[in-house]
């Protein structure tokens, strides 16, 4: 079994703030005010953990698993949290546009 490292899950977490259009870092460069929406990893307990920055003060929330876990736990269901996203953001998108061409193609019909 492949050993999951520290910049394996950094680089999930920089996806999850691409994908999410989520600041990049955890400060803004140029007010140096923390960036409300990032997505970090935090260390502590022999374990890791994602954080999301909800406010200018710092305060984070645990949006993937509450409290830190092993590594590879926190990968697979980092990988999990990615294809949600993935599929709201693509095919819910896609299908919600299709959706509404056949309402329309319906209107035109009705007509």
């Amino acid at each position: 079994m492949q050993r999951i490292t520290n910049s394996q899950l950094e680089n999930l977490c920089q996806y999850i703030n691409t994908i999410t259009d989520s600041p990049m870092n955890y400060r803004n460069v140029d007010t140096e005010k923390i960036a409300v929406g990032h997505f970090s990893i935090s260390h502590a307990y022999g374990g890791v953990c994602v954080h999301r920055t909800v406010n200018e003060g710092g305060g984070c929330s645990t949006p993937i698993a509450y409290g830190h876990i092993s590594k590879r736990e926190l990968y697979e269901l980092m990988h999990a949290f990615i294809k949600g996203l993935e599929f709201y953001r693509y095919e819910l998108q896609n299908f919600k546009s299709l959706s509404q061409n056949v309402m329309q193609s319906y209107a035109k019909a009705a007509a």
